[in-house]
């Protein structure tokens, strides 16, 4: 699979502040990754000839962050059948959740696996990626399953130290 990737794409560069945190994600777990700023409004023809050109060499799963009406998605989704994942971004006098419900409500039959608006999401997003990517490939499994290993490790940790100085 050395030539699977995931995109994150991004309706405007205002995301790229939220989305970093997506790509650092993917780079930690070893996972190739691009990153594009595309308009399912304002760039529409771009945007579908990124997707299918994206699917020609190679990419497993698309992520979509974008705010306010935040069709970018759905737009995708549209255009391809691999696993696409948006991440509503917090902006707007909504605060994300205009964003959120564009983002998730989608028509039967053209999926967009919807995680938390604004940087949790972001972070989310990158590691259902990565396990969807898992379910085929070992090496991204092991690397998955030694994340969330360190992850609970750091919990634990920051246990014992509070249970250290409670006494």
């Amino acid at each position: 699979m050395s030539n699977t990737f995931v995109a994150i794409l991004m309706g405007s560069d205002s995301d790229w502040p939220c989305m970093q945190n997506t790509l650092k994600i993917l780079n930690d777990l070893g996972i190739k990754a691009e990153v594009k700023v595309t308009s399912a409004h304002r760039t529409p023809a771009a945007t579908h000839e990124y997707v299918k050109d994206a699917e020609t060499r190679g990419c497993a799963v698309f992520i979509c962050a974008a705010g306010l009406a935040a069709h970018l998605a759905g737009a995708v989704a549209g255009l391809t059948t691999k696993p696409v994942i948006g991440v509503p971004m917090d902006g707007g006098p909504l605060k994300g959740q205009d964003a959120l419900l564009s983002t998730v409500q989608m028509p039967a039959g053209v999926p967009v696996a919807t995680v938390a608006i604004g940087k949790a999401g972001a972070k989310n997003a990158a590691y259902l990626a990565a396990q969807m990517l898992a379910v085929a490939d070992p090496v991204v499994a092991k690397a998955v399953a030694d994340d969330r290993a360190a992850n609970a490790q750091a919990v634990m940790d920051k246990d014992a130290q509070l249970q250290a100085s409670l006494k």
